[in-house]
């Protein structure tokens, strides 16, 4: 009696343990594998973002806002500020590998009143998009950020100051 049960037992186990069989149809075929290698890209600040001196007229009003381009020309068309002393744009540079692109991102500052830390100022940034790297090395490519703040007459006086947090990577 034990010898009837365990033969079927040892078919069923031999069944569960065979391979299985290939599908019919099964096809192979090659694709090319590649891999760029760049240089590590490298960022050096040259020059600061400077709007110069602002100075607020008498009277209320609103909403005047003072640039620097990207080229370093300030503009500041109002009646209601003066803008003195020199202006320009920050300037950069960057290094990496020849024939690629650099992504730039640049997101707005906090400009921060020097005299009373609870005034604060938003300076919008305005940088390229993108930058061509022509060579490897030295000298690298120069890029420039400008940016623009808006005052009104309530606008607290004194030196307001803040951080450019500029990055760039490979598109």
């Amino acid at each position: 009696m034990w010898g009837r049960v365990l033969i079927p037992g040892a078919i069923l186990c031999a069944a569960l343990a065979s391979p299985a069989v290939a599908a019919p149809g099964s096809a192979t075929t090659t694709v090319t594998v590649k891999a760029s290698v760049v240089k590590p890209l490298v960022l050096t600040a040259k020059q600061d973002l400077d709007l110069g001196t602002i100075v607020l007229n008498n009277g209320t009003w609103s909403g005047v806002t003072i640039s620097v381009s990207q080229a370093g020309v300030r503009t500041c068309v109002s009646a209601n500020v003066t803008c003195s002393g020199t202006a320009q744009a920050a300037k950069f540079n960057i290094v990496g590998s020849n024939n690629n692109v650099a992504r730039i991102s640049a997101p707005n500052v906090t400009l921060v009143n020097q005299a009373d830390s609870t005034k604060t100022l938003v300076m919008t940034l305005s940088a390229p998009a993108t930058v061509a790297i022509p060579n490897s090395g030295q000298p690298g490519v120069d890029f420039s950020v400008g940016g623009s703040i808006t005052v009104n007459s309530t606008t607290t006086g004194g030196l307001y100051s803040g951080t450019m947090n500029v990055t760039v990577d490979y598109q």
